[in-house]
């Protein structure tokens, strides 16, 4: 029976398994993934390039290109719901309604020949049943409400005429038109300039905070997550690694991938072990899907590695108080519950 906790998730993913084929074979990119994130709460997803980041996202919204790819196992469970066994239907229905995203680069999800406003007004008319007035007017409001100025002008631009900084605003503004229960924001800020990437995390609280929406961040800045995240999610080649609050995470990472990623970084680095003269580096790169084998994936970059890590992929092991790594060096026997 579940329990309470699980009964109140808003989103349970579990066993999440995304493959694609390809000509040398059948490549396992998303190997069981499990999280959850409950209503209101910042869950950060982070990790380098290739390491099933976006994937996730694209999954929970059953955006992959099939053929090649297809969710290959698991479950979605968003209020109950699986959406991994959804039809497409019912997906339309679900897609920027109930679970908006706001995508990478807005210069390019955004339609060049149709106006900012034309573009919010679709999803209104779409999913809110409103006419071409009310639409209108509704993406008026939705422009002021993410602080781009002028509205009832801007309303009629196009995505060209606009700073990196107002597209992305105007991506968030017709994420958040149907008062999604969720909002994917995939590396939200990229490109962004460090005044704008403030006022872009400002305004994701206060939209937060206002309309209780749960956000799932896509990112591999762990500045960004420092400052927005309740719950952080590290992920490495298709797989969770470590999962905690992100004071755990942060403040006493357990997975080495983890904590080479955080002595990268000059403030969270310097925080966590005392001032030193320079920073360090993971070595090596993410590896291809086609070079894992059946032990841990981090292991050739690791700097603790040991024999056992070639011979099988470790569990999630609990570190107390819901924080979780995978890794055999862990001094722990309990497995994290799922």
């Amino acid at each position: 029976m579940a329990s309470a906790a699980d009964q109140a998730a808003l989103l349970d993913v579990s066993d999440l398994r995304v493959e694609f084929k390809t000509r040398r074979g059948t490549a396992m990119v998303l190997n069981g993934v499990d999280f959850r994130l409950d209503a209101g709460e910042t869950l950060c997803v982070v990790g380098e390039s290739g390491c099933g980041k976006s994937m996730t996202a694209l999954a929970l919204l059953r955006l992959i290109p099939s053929p090649p790819g297809r969710i290959a196992g698991g479950r979605v469970s968003f209020q109950g719901e699986d959406l991994a066994r959804a039809s497409e239907a019912r997906m339309r229905e679900v897609r920027g309604n109930r679970i908006s995203m706001i995508f990478q680069e807005p210069m390019t999800s955004l339609n060049p020949v149709f106006s900012v406003g034309e573009q919010i007004a679709e999803t209104l008319r779409l999913h809110a049943g409103l006419d071409a007035r009310a639409a209108r007017d509704r993406a008026v409001e939705m422009l002021r409400s993410v602080g781009i100025p002028a509205p009832e002008r801007r309303v009629d631009e196009y995505p060209h005429q606009m700073s990196g900084g107002m597209r992305q605003r105007v991506m968030i503004a017709m994420a958040l038109a149907c008062r999604p229960d969720i909002l994917i924001a995939d590396e939200p800020t990229t490109a962004l300039d460090v005044t704008v990437q403030a006022q872009i995390f400002d305004l994701l609280r206060e939209l937060q905070r206002d309309k209780g929406t749960a956000i799932l961040m896509i990112t591999h800045d762990m500045g960004a997550v420092a400052e927005m995240a309740d719950r952080v999610m590290v992920m490495y080649a298709g797989r969770v690694i470590e999962q905690g609050t992100t004071a755990q995470v942060l403040g006493a990472p357990r997975h080495p991938y983890t904590q080479g990623l955080i002595e990268c970084l000059p403030e969270l680095g310097s925080s966590r072990l005392g001032a030193r003269p320079e920073l360090t580096e993971i070595p090596g790169v993410v590896p291809s899907i086609w070079e894992l084998g059946k032990g841990c994936a981090f292991r050739e970059r690791c700097r603790v590695a040991e024999a056992r890590c070639a011979d099988a992929i470790p569990p999630m092991l609990a570190a107390g108080g819901g924080h979780g790594a995978a890794c055999w060096r862990l001094a722990v026997t309990e497995e994290a519950p799922a």
